[in-house]
């Protein structure tokens, strides 16, 4: 049976998407093997798959040069291919991860994924930021912030999706900022007209210099805008469009009392056929 293969999570339509290597019936392999596939794959992230005694499923996560705990866009290309492949039918299972033991929501043409409650980390001083960018506008009234649903990133808020869009970040720097933070990167994004918001992800500490779907980066950010933005528990937000790789993310939040009790990000995956 095929173990490895490819595909594109939260496309926006036929297209776009963040590339994701799967690996099934991973258990034989050993961390450097899996190491050395994440590499040769290229992808930003490769999942793999496992037997769990804690779970229904174990997935470990590699990008080319490490590995990370948790990976949204890779998570939701798995479980849509577990799906497609009826090793799995619509219904809810369970994930072993290194981020903890997490949900997924499995539906007919869509999975949503369960993320650890938000942690809130420190404000950054935005005279930091300056130095990773040569032509940022940062929004005037919200803040610079380490935000956490699994992976501690850095919420940089600009003031226009034009600006998102013409940012030139210096990567060198960024790594600096990023190592001493403790983070894997910065997630820039803009308020949208026609969605919630617009964003680029930036995880050059980790060897990706900008990914096009980021589903930890979204859930954390759903629940930046809901505490600094907008008082409601559903999202829709976009990436990818600085790539030519159109993305579309969803989240949903569940609320008690203004507390975010829950995470869940979904979207589609659809196969790359090589």
């Amino acid at each position: 049976m095929k173990k490895l293969y490819r595909l594109s999570a939260f496309p926006k339509g036929t297209f776009g998407g963040n590339n994701a290597g799967v690996y099934l019936y991973a258990d034989g392999l050993s961390e450097t093997e899996m190491q050395q596939i994440a590499k040769d794959v290229g992808y930003s992230e490769t999942a793999f798959v496992m037997k769990s005694n804690l779970a229904d499923f174990k997935v470990r996560f590699f990008t080319p040069i490490s590995e990370v705990d948790l990976c949204g866009h890779a998570t939701i290309a798995t479980f849509n291919l577990l799906k497609k492949l009826k090793i799995i039918k619509v219904g809810t299972y369970t994930q072993e991860t290194k981020a903890g033991i997490l949900k997924l929501d499995v539906r007919e043409n869509m999975v949503f994924m369960e993320q650890p409650r938000p942690i809130f980390s420190e404000i950054i001083d935005k005279e930091q930021i300056l130095e990773c960018f040569d032509n940022i506008q940062i929004h005037p009234s919200l803040p610079i912030q380490v935000v956490s649903t699994g992976i501690r990133e850095i919420f940089l808020p600009v003031d226009s999706v034009d600006n998102l869009n013409s940012l030139k970040p210096d990567f060198n720097k960024m790594v600096k900022l990023a190592q001493k933070h403790d983070t894997i990167g910065i997630h820039a994004f803009a308020i949208g007209e026609d969605c919630d918001a617009y964003g680029r992800n930036f995880a050059p500490v980790v060897g990706i210099e900008e990914e096009s779907a980021t589903g930890t980066s979204n859930g954390a950010l759903s629940c930046y805008l809901f505490r600094y933005f907008d008082n409601k528990n559903a999202f829709e937000l976009r990436q990818g469009y600085s790539m030519n790789l159109p993305s579309e993310v969803f989240v949903k939040l569940e609320i008690d009392k203004d507390d975010i009790n829950k995470v869940w990000v979904g979207g589609s995956a659809t196969l790359i056929e090589k």
